[in-house]
């Protein structure tokens, strides 16, 4: 009988701790959208000072920056001596991959 209350009781201790709510923070996936930069543009080809929109979209896509060096199609546009200087304007450091 007492062999069978423990069971129980250790049944019911793993149930409810499978339960219960983690303190895991799930990472959100960012999309990396090259299209969403558009605003970028005159910045890039100028080396003016980039609009908020431009730096907001960069800090977004923060992530996706090694990606697109690595991108044949994109690599010229973020390796470019204006990119580093938006980056910097953003207060984005230049991802090391």
């Amino acid at each position: 009988m007492k062999f069978t209350g423990v069971v129980c009781i250790a049944f019911v201790i793993v149930f409810v701790s499978a339960l219960a709510p983690t303190k895991a923070v799930l990472e959100e996936k960012v999309e990396c959208i090259p299209t969403e930069l558009m605003t970028c543009i005159p910045a890039l080809q100028t080396g003016s000072q980039p609009p908020a929109d431009c730096c907001e979209k960069l800090k977004e896509q923060e992530s996706c920056l090694c990606g697109y060096i690595q991108n044949p199609l994109f690599s010229q546009y973020v390796t470019s001596e204006n990119a580093h200087k938006i980056l910097a304007a953003c207060g984005i450091p230049y991802p090391t991959c």
